[in-house]
């Protein structure tokens, strides 16, 4: 609900501010006073057009904030898609308009476009009168209101249904692929199967590249490798003068002395450890030297195995694995290609198994909510006939989504498209309740609708201007009664100039409009019990107010309070 309005140099208003609450917020004043530009501000702060108009004379923009306390989840779904951080279900919605044509929306100090600024505030409020903020208008929220209003039967039905169209979409959308597929599939077949053979052909092992470019660096200095394992052997072992050899002299000596002394048995015993080390590489630099053989045959060999893998290798992957990878990639999808067309028929059968279930539960969907309807229809049609519409006939009108060729075309909500259609006059036929001309007509339907339905469209505030328009004496009653039934549950903010729905309210509201020598201002007063009894008795009698008046106004105010205790 709004908790509070704040404007500035809008209009008529320099500086306005006002708390509003619960229920029926019932705002008064003279004609010319300038009601309408206070539902103009709040209209433009909730999304609506930025007019430069409205700025107030010699000044460089206007500023228009709202506090909406919220409760809907699907508001606050809205505001966590949109990362807008909330703090205790509270909204700060500040709308800047300059006279530059520029315009700035904030919803909690967060840069909000306009059509999300719509899209959030369509959820919280509904303003009914000249203005466009209504979401029963909207033809698209028709249906939801229909499977809200019979929540309980229509819910189960319809998460039945949901369930099965999620299954049918992922088959058709499957289906759709492979066809469309199919018919690249030919020629992809032959490129795929070009690959394959190239790939396979080339019968590629894992680490082979590393093997052969070794075996390449090899080949390529075998001279030097050689040369160097030869000159390495003969250091080591190679005559007299040689490692080893002096190594066997020197434990020869240690072992002559190690009889004065255990510590040159334990070197001795070092050297001889050492020597049979030696000796082995000795073994190992020879074998190795040994297997050396230049071939320039093998060395064309594998030049071409690593331009054959590296050629493969800017083709399919920058490695042998990734090769392979692609490899077995294309196998399977030459597999999907050789069974595409059992594929299809596959498909084709389940999806025709499928839809044959999903037309059926659309069926017993749509049957629902026609009962539904029906039930709807009788109930506004009795509170417009309260509200003196004696000839209206309203009409929940219902068609089948089809293509041009007649198949049913299905979405998550079925095959239904609703719509409310409504005539007011005797032997009009019924329009869509767009086409309704009348502000005040329109209010009064919307009201009629609230009455109804307003428990399960999620709105939380509705705002009422126009309302009273070509109404009076008991027809202004009941709109009254009917306003406080609806605010039991909902807050109203309304604009009126009938004592008959002014008495209704749970806190009235009197705008003003003050005048110096210089500029014209609009105020707007919270009024407190007595002074409300005194506007009431303005508006009975004139600006002469009568004790008389004041009397009448008394009452009123008494039978308004005796019927909010019948109300349940």
């Amino acid at each position: 609900m709004i908790s509070h309005l704040s404007v500035k140099n809008f209009a008529l208003i320099d500086t306005l501010t006002a708390d509003f609450y619960e229920g029926l917020n019932i705002i008064t004043g003279e004609t010319g006073a300038g009601k309408s530009i206070i539902i103009e501000a709040i209209s433009m702060a909730l999304g609506n057009r930025a007019d430069t108009t409205y700025i107030r004379s010699g000044k460089d923009k206007a500023i228009i904030q709202l506090v909406i306390d919220i409760k809907s989840p699907s508001v606050l779904d809205v505001l966590e898609e949109n990362d807008i951080q909330i703090d205790n279900n509270t909204l700060i919605i500040t709308r800047e308009i300059f006279t530059s044509g520029k315009s700035i929306c904030k919803v909690n100090d967060t840069l909000v476009t306009v059509s999300l600024l719509n899209k959030i505030c369509g959820k919280i409020v509904d303003i009914h009168g000249q203005y466009d903020h209504q979401s029963l208008l909207n033809s698209e929220n028709h249906l939801n209101l229909i499977d809200s209003y019979d929540s309980a039967v229509i819910e189960k039905a319809k998460i039945k249904f949901q369930e099965t169209y999620s299954e049918y979409t992922h088959l058709y959308n499957d289906l759709n692929k492979l066809i469309k597929a199919k018919d690249d599939f030919e020629r992809k077949k032959d490129f795929l199967q070009y690959e394959l053979n190239e790939i396979s052909a080339a019968c590629l092992i894992p680490g082979e590249d590393e093997s052969l470019q070794q075996s390449l660096n090899i080949l390529q200095n075998s001279e030097k490798i050689f040369q160097n394992l030869s000159i390495s052997y003969n250091l080591i072992f190679g005559d007299e003068d040689d490692v080893i050899s002096k190594l066997g002299k020197a434990s020869s000596l240690l072992k002559e002395i190690a009889v004065y002394d255990s510590r040159f048995a334990s070197i001795e015993s070092g050297i001889i450890d050492n020597l049979y080390q030696l000796e082995s590489i000795c073994e190992d630099i020879r074998k190795y030297k040994d297997s050396i053989q230049y071939s320039p045959h093998q060395l064309d060999e594998i030049q071409e195995r690593l331009e054959l893998i590296n050629m493969l290798k800017k083709k399919y992957g920058n490695s042998i694995e990734k090769i392979l990878e692609y490899k077995e990639k294309i196998q399977k999808e030459l597999q999907v290609i050789e069974n595409a067309d059992d594929s299809i028929n596959d498909l084709e059968s389940k999806l025709k198994e499928i839809e044959s279930t999903l037309k059926k539960e659309s069926e017993e969907l749509s049957n629902l909510r026609k009962k539904a309807a029906l039930r709807i229809e009788e109930a506004i049609s009795k509170e417009l006939m309260e509200l003196n519409f004696n000839h209206a006939d309203f009409v929940v009108y219902f068609r089948t989504n089809m293509d041009s060729q007649g198949n049913l075309i299905y979405s998550p909500n079925g095959t239904d498209i609703v719509e409310f259609l409504i005539s007011t006059n005797k032997g009009e036929p019924v329009k869509p309740l767009t086409k309704i001309a009348s502000g005040g007509e329109i209010s009064r339907i919307m009201l009629a609708f609230k009455r109804i339905i307003g428990d399960f469209d999620g709105i939380s505030t509705m705002i009422f201007d126009e309302i009273d328009n070509g109404i009076s004496g008991a027809t202004a009653s009941i709109v009254g009664k009917k306003l406080a039934q609806i605010s039991k549950n909902h807050q109203i903010i309304c604009i009126t100039h009938l004592p008959q729905i002014a008495v209704m309210g749970n806190q009235n509201y009197l705008i003003t409009k003050k005048s110096d020598t210089d500029s014209t201002q609009t105020i707007l007063k919270e009024l407190s019990e007595p002074e409300t009894i005194e506007e009431i008795a303005r508006m009975l009698g004139g600006e002469k107010i009568s004790s008389a008046a004041i009397k009448n106004a008394e009452d009123m105010l008494n039978q308004s309070k005796v019927f909010y205790s019948t109300i349940s």
